[in-house]
Formats: structure tokens, C-alpha cells, sequence
């Protein structure tokens, strides 16, 4: 007998555990006599450890089934909620991109014949159309609107006074240049939260200043902490600041808009990169304001706990950390390194710090010589906080990702079968899910604008006159 366990959306195909007589099969084969679509299961794990699908079971094996997708039903915790999005680049469209997963109808707002700058930001692309693009843009419709055009405008116009939240990341002041200030929208629909996204703010000295992603991580404090000791600084290995920014910003919708239960209004958002990148400065930020100490680059060690750093392995690199005795006795028992802990200067974290230099390469020694997964295997099993250095290959493979469902995938008219990174929180209730692939450049243009009262001939005058 083979025990078959489904994780996540594939539990739609079945009981989450059961026996079936499968030895001698291979996974593969026992996922088509289960009725799953081959693209609907991710990994497969057979007694806790990954195997491609080729593997074959033995009697009394348990196959663990772990899915691709994120989900794929309507609703979600904002469902209801209308966004006008106005936004391009990262910032703004990840802020919608969580709106939206979690159930938001995000209408995006783009140029006519261009549209979002980062339709065109390739390679890579996927049969023409923008990797970076397909990655932040699903669960949205969009449409084209020229906002320079009087009709244009009348059409953002209907739009906000339906919407409950706006969005937008143009350089500050640009929007009410379009003739919509603050005061004019909330004039429009009092209901609405209104959000704006920059680099440095609506108002004050960095108003104008041009903001990118390096430009603030440099400027927020983030790369002077980044990087090896006495090298150069270095940027996080992923857009951040934007990601932050529009996280923040997300966030501050969320909390704008379950104020309103309360006032009965909506409000102005004012948010900003450099603040995420304050934000996140945390207990370095706390080490200044305590003694004055700038902090610098420290590498993959920490300057209060140790061990709790980088090591190499054989064949590759693990985290360990080790943050009180407990945690570094069980260490050194499951590496073998008992005589550590006869040794006074190790005896507690403080003269762990004191004596790093004599502690640390006798523990880079011992696992040096063993392999990756055999450091991870030994250090988890007894409790020790450790973790593989994973490229993007091993990090999408990895069971735990596979089943928290960390993979979204959506059929694309153009790019076809399109993954990304999921949705990275689970709501019991209303779960976020992928309903819609990153929309063509103003595929849905006509249907929204039906929806706000326009005729068939009307949107045709409209496309004439220019103004979408």
C-alpha cells in the first residue's frame, strides 16, 4: 500500500490522505490514476524528500503531492473594493498587485498605444511580451484613456466617483496638472482613499527629485549596511524599495479604507520609498540612536549573536544561527563538536561574541567537509535554525514553497502558461487567489466603460476622437 497526500488546491481532487495499492508505479502514474492534471502538481515528495516524477514507490512509501497554483476563485478578502489604478514602472503596480490578489477589481489606467513603460522593459520577455511586466500586472483589467483629452478626463471623472480607492505614481503634482488635485477628487467621491506614491513625497525638498529603485536604496541607508566589510556597497539583489513602497502603500489603503467603517469618509495617502527603506533599517537603526555608532557592512555575520552566519559546505552554502546556549549545545551535538562545549570562552553568547575568531573556523571546518543537504538534514533534526543558500532553480522546487502554493500560474493569450511568485499569505475565509492573466494593453477598455454608462457608439466616437 501506497499513502498518497494532497497538499493545498490539489485536495480539490480527492481526501487530503489515502491508501491506495500503487507499489511498483511511478508517481507520475499514480497522479494520472488519481484524475490530476499533470500541470496541476508541482513536486512530489516520497518519505520527505523530493523526487522528480519518474520515481517509483515502494510498498509502504508515503507520496506527498504538492500543487502549482495559487487558487483560482473569485472573492477574497476585498472583493467589492473598486481601484483606479494610475500607476507604472514597480511601485504602484506591486500596491495594486496585492489589491488585487486579494479580490480587488483594479482597473489600470493606460497611455493609448504605449501603455505601462514596463510592457517594454526586455529581456527577458515571454513570446514578446515583457517578463517584468507579466510578473506585477495579474488580476487587473485595462484600459486605454488619453487623460489629456477632455474626454479622457470625463471618463477618469465617472471613474472615481465609482471607485473607493485611486492609485497613482506619477512624479508629484503631475495629477493635479491633469486637472486632478486632491481637493477635486474628493469633491468627486468623499468615499475614496486616495493614494499617492513617490520616491520622496508630495511635498517638502525631495518633491521633484527622480526616484529608481537604486537611487533610494542608496539614499534610505540600506546599501552602506549591504556587502562585505570594507568593499563597496551593494544593492539588495531585488527591486526592494519599489517593493516596499508599494507594500507600505497597500497596507496604508487596507487601513484607510477600514477607517472609513468608522467616518464614513475616505482619506489622502502621501507614500513614499524613502520611508519604506527607513522603515526597514530596524535594529541597525536602533544601534545608532542608542550610542551614535554608524553602522557598516558586516557581511553574512551578526555583530551581537554568534555563530549565526554564512558557512560552506562541500558543495554549497547553509545559514546557521544560533541566538541563546540551547540552540548552540544542540549544534554542536549533531555536528560532533562536543569538546566546544567544555571550553569556557564559548560558554554563553557573550564570550561567543568575545572570541568569534577562535569559535567560528572551527565550526566552518567541521562543515566543511560535509554536503549541503547533510548539514541541513543533521542541524534540523535537532532543532537548530538552518537553511540552504538556494538559487531561483532550488528555491521554486523547494517542497515547503511548493506547498504554501508560492507559485502562481495563468494561460496567457500571447505568452501562454505564465508563472510568477504567489500570493505569499493564506486567509482561512477569503483566500487571495489568480483569476486573471496580466491584461493585453487595453483589453478591457470597452467593457469598463460599459460599465460606467457608456453605449457601444459612444466608445466608438471616443476611439475616433482619439481619446483612448
Amino acid at each position: 500500500m501506497i499513502s498518497v497526500v494532497l497538499h493545498g488546491e490539489l485536495q480539490q481532487f480527492g481526501a487530503k490522505r489515502r491508501e491506495i495499492e500503487a507499489a511498483g508505479k511511478s508517481a507520475r502514474e499514480i497522479v494520472r490514476s488519481l484524475g490530476i492534471p499533470a500541470a496541476e502538481t508541482a513536486a512530489f515528495v516520497v518519505n520527505g524528500e523530493q523526487v522528480d516524477d519518474a520515481a517509483v514507490l515502494r510498498d509502504g512509501d508515503t507520496l506527498e503531492l504538492l500543487p502549482a497554483m495559487t487558487g483560482g476563485e473569485n472573492g477574497g478578502a476585498l472583493a467589492g473594493i473598486r481601484v483606479v489604478d494610475l500607476t507604472w514602472a514597480l511601485a504602484g503596480p506591486y500596491c495594486t498587485l496585492m489589491l488585487a490578489d486579494h479580490g480587488a477589481d483594479v482597473v489600470k489606467i493606460e497611455i493609448p498605444g504605449v501603455g505601462d513603460e514596463s510592457r517594454e522593459w526586455a529581456p527577458p520577455h515571454v513570446k514578446g511580451i515583457s517578463a517584468y511586466y507579466l510578473a506585477i500586472n495579474r488580476n487587473k483589467r485595462s484600459i486605454t484613456c488619453d487623460l489629456k483629452h477632455p474626454d479622457g478626463k470625463q471618463i477618469l471623472e465617472r471613474l472615481v466617483e465609482k471607485a473607493d480607492v485611486v492609485v497613482e505614481n506619477f512624479s508629484p503634482g503631475v495629477l493635479a496638472r491633469l486637472g486632478f488635485p486632491d481637493d477635486r477628487l474628493r469633491a468627486m467621491n468623499r468615499r475614496a482613499v486616495i493614494c499617492h506614491i513617490s520616491g520622496f513625497g508630495q511635498d517638502g525638498p525631495g518633491r521633484a527629485w527622480a526616484a529608481y529603485d537604486l537611487v533610494v536604496q542608496g539614499m534610505g541607508g540600506v546599501m552602506s549596511l549591504t556587502g562585505e566589510p570594507g568593499r563597496e556597497p551593494v544593492m539588495v539583489g531585488v527591486p526592494q524599495a519599489d517593493m516596499v513602497g508599494g507594500m507600505f502603500a497597500a497596507f496604508a489603503i487596507v487601513a484607510a479604507l477600514e477607517a472609513r467603517h468608522r467616518t464614513g469618509e475616505g482619506q489622502v495617502i502621501d507614500a513614499t520609498m524613502i520611508g519604506g527603506q527607513i522603515a526597514l533599517l530596524s535594529r541597525q537603526a536602533a544601534r545608532f540612536f542608542a550610542d551614535g555608532t554608524v553602522p557598516r557592512p558586516e557581511g553574512n555575520v551578526h555583530a551581537s549573536i554568534v555563530p549565526y552566519q554564512t558557512f560552506r559546505s562541500a558543495d554549497g552554502f547553509v545559514n546557521v544561527g544560533c541566538a541563546n546556549n540551547a540552540l548552540f549545545e544542540r549544534l554542536c551535538r549533531a555536528l560532533d563538536l562536543e569538546d566546544l562545549l567544555e571550553d569556557p570562552r564559548f560558554a554563553d553568547n557573550p564570550s561567543r561574541v568575545k572570541h568569534r575568531d577562535v569559535l567560528v573556523p572551527q565550526i566552518e571546518a567541521k562543515i566543511a567537509t560535509l554536503p549541503k543537504a547533510e548539514v541541513v538534514r543533521k542541524l534540523r533534526e535537532a532543532n537548530v535554525p538552518v537553511g540552504p543558500i538556494n538559487d531561483l532553480r532550488e528555491a521554486f522546487s523547494d517542497p515547503v514553497v511548493r506547498h504554501l502554493g508560492l507559485i502562481a500560474e495563468v494561460d496567457h493569450p500571447v505568452a501562454g502558461r505564465v508563472k510568477a511568485p504567489g500570493i505569499p499569505v493564506r486567509l482561512s475565509g477569503t483566500p487571495g487567489s489568480v483569476r486573471r492573466y496580466p491584461p493585453l494593453l487595453g483589453e478591457h477598455t470597452d467593457e469598463v466603460l460599459g460599465e460606467i454608462g457608456y453605449s457601444s457608439e459612444e466608445i466608438a466616437k471616443l476611439r475616433m476622437d482619439g481619446a483612448l
